[in-house]
């Protein structure tokens, strides 16, 4: 998968944009690659959860004491992903740690970390062990995205980083494509804990691939050699809420804060509404799993276009009018295929038509990877994709707590997914407050 995301950057930059013409050097090549094959797997890893969900707790409820039905598995399973946000909101401290020690170091820390308790998912024996080491798998997930975007922004030049940033971002849903085709053959041979530890093995060779790589051009520049005085973790996360920055930063954890909800609304139970749906239709367990797979794999190829088409939207309308058509697909889509399509016998396709426009609107979070790194300089640029990305969370965990609250008193997530993906007008609200950098270059 590295060698197709190369093809494709090379692809996109070469013929799509004419003046982008160029050799990348050998190191933004690695670097690149490095940051890609972080994010796929991240998103393998994040997305195995989703599809092995309603195997996990229908082994695990019991074994904890507590009754199987649907309702409990949308409760139960919602939880759990709460936690996992929580995990992802913590993790706000490697941007600092990125900021102090270097970006490669930090997001080879980032992988050997959920690598591990991702692996480790697959041994539990009862939900509460499995809670746990899905917010530690969270903090180790959520800091592989900022740590990465902030070395492809600072790596790449001015032509190349925006393509660049929007292809980064199509490895989190490539693998979503990973997780989907493991679970074709090995979930659906092998069981949900075998998924797991799939999980877990492929991160550990990030660590090689990450050798070589050198320190981003940027950071090189202004901290390499002891040119500057590093900054301290303290000091590069105070000065996000300087009077330089403070609107920035607020804005901007406001929007991403509904991005957070909507993907919970638009992606993560798409797998188990698809598998609630065939089942019942009068599908087999298997063949009912295989539809939560399939639903993957339309979701993925949804978001992996809605990403490469990111660059070129956000570079010809700008970032906040960009920004306002993606989370628009997204929140409709949401709001009708789980509102209206998910009770309606019989129609799983075209449901899945509605998961394809999710995917295209969830590519919304590829803008953050182009707009985020113009708006800090080197020296507190990874403790503000950090922190934005991941302070959202919080409150999300709270959000996802309500849903799931209403999915258990509802008896089905369709209506308060539904509700959820309605969340997309609060973003259009914010935007106008946003500051525009289209046509910006990346501060030093």
């Amino acid at each position: 998968h590295f060698s197709l995301s190369r093809g494709v950057f090379h692809m996109v930059t070469s013929t799509a944009i004419p003046q982008a013409r160029f050799k990348l050097t050998t190191n933004q090549k690695r670097g690149f690659l490095a940051a890609w094959g972080g994010w796929a797997l991240d998103g393998m890893d994040a997305f195995i959860y989703a599809l092995v969900l309603v195997s996990a707790l229908t082994e695990l409820l019991p074994r904890s004491g507590i009754e199987v039905n649907q309702a409990n598995i949308g409760y139960y399973g919602s939880i759990l992903g709460a936690l996992f946000l929580l995990g992802w909101g913590l993790s706000m401290v490697w941007g600092p740690i990125g900021d102090r020690i270097g970006r490669v170091r930090a997001l080879m820390l980032t992988i050997l970390c959920y690598s591990l308790f991702t692996f480790m998912c697959g041994l539990v024996t009862n939900i509460w062990q499995l809670a746990i080491l899905r917010v530690l798998c969270g903090i180790g997930i959520g800091g592989e995205q900022p740590i990465g975007a902030t070395y492809i922004a600072e790596e790449l030049d001015e032509r190349t980083r925006k393509i660049g940033a929007g292809l980064m971002h199509t490895g989190y849903y490539f693998g979503f494509f990973f997780a989907s085709l493991a679970n074709n053959f090995i979930g659906a041979n092998y069981g949900w804990r075998v998924m797991f530890i799939f999980g877990g093995l492929p991160a550990l060779t990030i660590a090689f691939i990450r050798y070589g790589v050198h320190e981003s051009t940027k950071w090189q520049e202004r901290f390499g050699d002891g040119k500057q005085e590093r900054p301290t973790m303290a000091q590069a996360f105070g000065k996000l809420f300087t009077p330089r920055y403070q609107r920035d930063t607020l804005m901007m954890s406001g929007l991403f804060l509904v991005s957070i909800v909507m993907l919970w609304a638009g992606s993560i139970l798409v797998p188990t509404a698809a598998n609630q749906m065939a089942t019942a239709a009068g599908s087999t367990p298997a063949d009912a799993n295989l539809s939560g797979t399939y639903s993957g794999y339309v979701l993925a190829l949804g978001t992996i276009i809605g990403c490469v088409l990111v660059p070129f939207v956000a570079e010809s309308l700008g970032r906040r009018l960009s920004m306002a058509i993606f989370l628009t697909i997204m929140g409709i889509s949401a709001a009708v295929g789980f509102g209206y399509v998910f009770y309606q016998p019989g129609a799983l396709a075209l449901f899945f038509v509605c998961v394809f426009f999710m995917g295209l609107g969830g590519a919304n979070f590829a803008n953050y990877t182009i707009w985020l790194p113009e708006l800090y300089t080197t020296d507190c640029r990874a403790s503000a994709i950090g922190f934005i990305s991941s302070v959202g969370r919080f409150a999300g965990v709270g959000m996802t707590f309500l849903v799931a609250w209403g999915i258990r008193e509802y008896g089905s997530l369709g209506v308060p997914v539904a509700v959820l993906a309605m969340t997309f007008v609060f973003g259009l609200a914010l935007l106008p407050f946003t500051k525009e950098t289209k046509g910006h270059v990346l501060p030093a």
